[in-house]
């Protein structure tokens, strides 16, 4: 498989206290990566500082063979990002954001990426009304739109579940087992063990910023839930 992520010995301080030290990670196409662990433990901060929004103290992460600490606007463009902030505008309609965002990245044939994007999302109904007029499960599958529409190579979503219904997750999983074929890969956070987990082809385990196991067989909620106890 061709390495498309790969992180070296990332630390990272606030102030005095050490959240991340010296984590590694190499994520390869094909592969649908989960980090796990308690509240506290660094994934967020890890998610963050691979998407290029938070820089590291130290180490190295190369994004499809560009230095991204060096060149971050260049990785950018190879990443589709969910975080805790949807990045939607809220007075601008679900097929005006696409369009923004499409735009932004320069994606071709947009009219049609915007339809495939939010009818795979289960929102093209919804084209024509305000975000705002939106529940908060629906600006979730909104951002998720958002974030596959110029179809990236490596998609990173932190907590992508918060928020959604049965059928949105169940909607979502499927989605993300599909992102993660081929050419692209797909790197997730989660504490939802009992529906984030279909699909996932590898699961680290973080404790005290540091990747305490790794997990290749036996990816199942409760199983996970006993490593993350322990870790």
């Amino acid at each position: 498989m061709t390495a498309l992520l790969c992180a070296a010995n990332i630390g990272k301080l606030y102030g005095l206290r050490p959240v991340l030290r010296g984590v590694s990670l190499d994520v390869s196409c094909g592969e649908f990566v989960a980090i796990l662990g308690a509240n506290g433990a660094g994934k967020t901060t890890l998610l963050r500082i691979l998407a290029t929004l938070t820089r590291p103290n130290g180490g190295a992460l190369t994004i499809g063979g560009i230095d991204a600490l060096a060149h971050p606007d260049r990785a950018r463009a190879r990443i589709g990002l969910v975080s805790h902030q949807s990045l939607i505008y809220p007075d601008l309609t679900a097929r005006e954001n696409l369009e923004f965002y499409g735009r932004m990245y320069a994606a071709a044939n947009l009219p049609t990426r915007i339809e495939e994007a939010l009818r795979r999302v289960n929102l093209w109904q919804r084209r024509d009304d305000p975000a705002r007029t939106f529940s908060r499960g629906m600006i979730q599958r909104l951002a998720i739109a958002r974030a596959i529409l110029p179809d990236p190579p490596l998609l990173l979503l932190d907590e992508p579940f918060t928020g959604l219904d049965q059928a949105s997750a169940a909607n979502l999983s499927a989605l993300l087992r599909e992102a993660a074929l081929g050419d692209r890969a797909v790197v997730m956070t989660t504490h939802e063990l009992s529906r984030g987990l279909d699909g996932v082809t590898r699961a680290l385990i973080l404790k005290g910023g540091r990747i305490a196991c790794e997990v290749h067989d036996d990816i199942t909620a409760r199983s996970l839930a006993a490593l993350i106890s322990d870790a």
